[in-house]
């Protein structure tokens, strides 16, 4: 894994009495719930393969006591450490508190795992696992009917072989080398400035005209 380069970092502010045993039985439901999420990729002769953990495998959120101000700093270190997926679960929860008000709750996902629309689903999950622990209760959801393992297989079933070439997979290829054919390997559009070294990942919205008719 290249660094924390596929990492999704999502930070929360906990502020209020935080029941800690609560919030770690809801990172366990979701865990739990979601089999992408405890989901590990070891190498066997060489080729990665999936191999989804037992329930309840869930690891308990990293506590860090510090002060506020060491909080981002701490919480930098934490979203870009490598994750190593051949032994570790895609979906790490760090803690971060001061006192027993103020709470910060770091969530680090592997992009094998999900992308940014996934982080709705993975916070919503865990608002409505968290509330019912709260009570005392296991979270009151129904068995999701679909796993993501199951929209894999069916999506390579409909593909098919790429090296048949009557398959949708060769044919979907074919079409996009001869529309790409001939393009750069970069955009010749000139720069005010260097690419950096390291991605900064800062960005902005600049709106801007051609002059030309759409």
């Amino acid at each position: 894994d290249p660094g924390g380069l596929h990492n999704i970092p999502v930070g929360l502010r906990l502020r209020g009495d935080l029941d800690r045993a609560a919030l770690t039985a809801a990172l366990a439901d979701v865990t739990d719930r979601h089999e992408a999420l405890r989901t590990v990729f070891p190498h066997e002769d060489g080729v990665p393969r999936q191999h989804v953990l037992d329930p309840g495998t869930a690891r308990a959120p990293a506590v860090t006591d510090a002060p506020a101000d060491e909080h981002p700093d701490r919480a930098r270190e934490a979203a870009a450490r490598p994750f190593d997926l051949a032994a570790e679960p895609p979906l790490r929860a760090h803690l971060f508190t001061d006192g027993d008000r103020d709470h910060h709750l770091l969530l680090v996902l592997h992009h094998i795992a999900g992308d940014g629309a996934s982080l709705d689903v993975l916070l919503s999950d865990l608002s409505a696992a968290y509330t019912a622990r709260l009570t005392g209760r296991e979270p009151d959801w129904p068995e999701l009917p679909v796993q993501y393992p199951d929209y894999a297989l069916w999506r390579h079933d409909v593909l098919g072989d790429p090296d048949d070439p009557d398959s949708e997979h060769a044919r979907q290829l074919d079409h996009r080398a001869r529309a790409l054919a001939g393009l750069p390997e970069e955009h010749t559009l000139p720069t005010d400035r260097p690419r950096p070294a390291t991605a900064s990942h800062r960005g902005a919205v600049v709106t801007a005209g051609t002059g030309a008719p759409a």
